[in-house]
């Protein structure tokens, strides 16, 4: 498996991207905003994530996506430690994240991989997204956000 910055004239693995995000139009907006990188293995696009600039300094890990089969496997980790070593060579001093506060899972991850929670962004899901999503039997209300100084 290598992970790679998407070509210019590749289209995004928007399979994989749905997984994290149903929102199809945001999705749109920050891959092109943002730089895509994927994971991948024998020609096919495992794992995906997106780096997108938000403030001087600062950018965020948005979408971090596996395929589902290969959940448990420590690719999303690998994701995600690849996002935090490109952001600190494309010149950036903090990456941020935000994920569900349901996703216990996530939680572990980010934490693994050294961010620290700064804040709670109250009924994001609720007002971002038509539909309601739920997420290991719960209604998905609130964005738990992290941080980690590079």
């Amino acid at each position: 498996m290598i992970i790679r910055k998407l070509g210019e004239h590749e289209q995004p693995p928007m399979d994989l991207l749905l997984l994290a995000d149903p929102n199809r139009s945001l999705v749109e907006q920050y891959v092109q905003r943002g730089s895509c990188f994927i994971a991948d293995k024998d020609g096919s696009a495992i794992g995906v994530y997106v780096l997108i600039p938000t403030r001087p300094a600062t950018v965020e890990l948005v979408n971090v996506a596996v395929l589902e089969a290969l959940h448990g496997q420590g690719i999303g980790k690998l994701l995600v430690l690849h996002a935090v070593q490109s952001a600190r060579e494309m010149g950036f001093q903090t990456i941020e994240v935000g994920t569900g506060s349901t996703g216990v899972a996530q939680l572990a991850l980010y934490q693994k991989c050294g961010f620290r929670m700064t804040g709670i962004d109250r009924d994001f899901f609720i007002r971002h997204y038509d539909e309601p999503i739920y997420e290991n039997g719960m209604q998905l209300k609130d964005m738990v956000r992290l941080s980690q100084d590079l």
